[in-house]
């Protein structure tokens, strides 16, 4: 290799650094600016918070259990809420996917319509979902059902409408030439090239949902977080933490399961 050709490596790659240099400078100071108009570089702010969050946290310890038999049946309904609300989202989100990846809708004005209608439905949160439903529905696990699975049905329909469109063109080709019909080519050859991605993405937003159901039920959504925000109300932090504390291991033992299962499926 010539010194010249050496020379203009070096000072590509050397362009390339400062490029990149560059760009975290940029990142850098986004975020300081971002830090600093929320406030959090004010230490008056939290000088006069952390003796409240100390007082607080005194009230709530010690945990105060004794209710813990009237959360075993808002603890099922969250349980149920997330279950019901991922079969929900995967139902509805599937034939949403299908048609917004580009290599199986049928037409690409069709698969437009598809990603705004997902991107619509990700952007609107489960709690303006939740108030919502709880508004037309009445309260309950229902209206958090519905939230929790339209909600979703914009990120899983996403994830795996990328995962459709990423698959193996080679397949879809073969089948296509053998003659088969567009349902055909879609179970055949893009289902089974996607189904080991798309049960990592159901598990992970099962998870998510246990999670955002005990959210929900803040805003009358049933649940532990009905319950939840009925201890706040009362200003019974003892009872507040003890109920955080059993969302906690409700959350590790839902998000071990989902570990379990993923790890089953692969």
């Amino acid at each position: 290799m010539s010194t010249t050709t050496q020379d203009h490596i070096l000072a590509a790659d050397r362009k390339a650094g400062m490029r990149q240099a560059l760009l975290v400078a940029c990142l850098l100071v986004v975020c300081a600016a971002a830090l600093t108009i929320t406030g959090f570089f004010d230490a008056a702010r939290f000088a006069e918070g952390i003796p409240a969050l100390a007082q607080l946290f005194s009230e709530m310890i010690p945990p105060d259990f004794s209710r813990w038999q009237h959360w075993l049946r808002p603890l099922l309904d969250t349980l149920a809420m997330s279950i019901a609300g991922t079969i929900l989202a995967v139902i509805l989100s599937l034939p949403l996917a299908l048609l917004a990846a580009p290599n199986t809708t049928p037409f690409p004005a069709l698969g437009y319509v598809a990603r705004l209608l997902l991107s619509f439905l990700r952007s609107v949160p489960e709690l303006i979902l939740g108030i919502i439903f709880v508004a037309a529905v009445g309260f309950g696990a229902l209206p958090g059902v519905l939230a929790l699975a339209l909600h979703s049905v914009g990120m899983v329909g996403k994830f795996y409408a990328e995962a459709i469109e990423h698959v193996d063109p080679r397949p879809l080709e073969a089948a296509r030439a053998a003659g088969a019909t567009r349902v055909q080519v879609i179970t055949h050859a893009v289902l089974p090239q996607v189904l080991p991605q798309m049960a990592d993405i159901t598990i992970y937003r099962w998870e998510y949902h246990f999670r955002a159901s005990t959210v929900l039920g803040i805003v009358g959504a049933g649940g532990i977080g009905f319950e939840l925000i009925a201890a706040l109300r009362l200003i019974s932090y003892d009872q507040v933490a003890a109920i955080l504390i059993t969302i906690l291991a409700c959350v590790v033992v839902v998000d071990s399961l989902g570990a379990a299962l993923r790890k089953r499926l692969k």
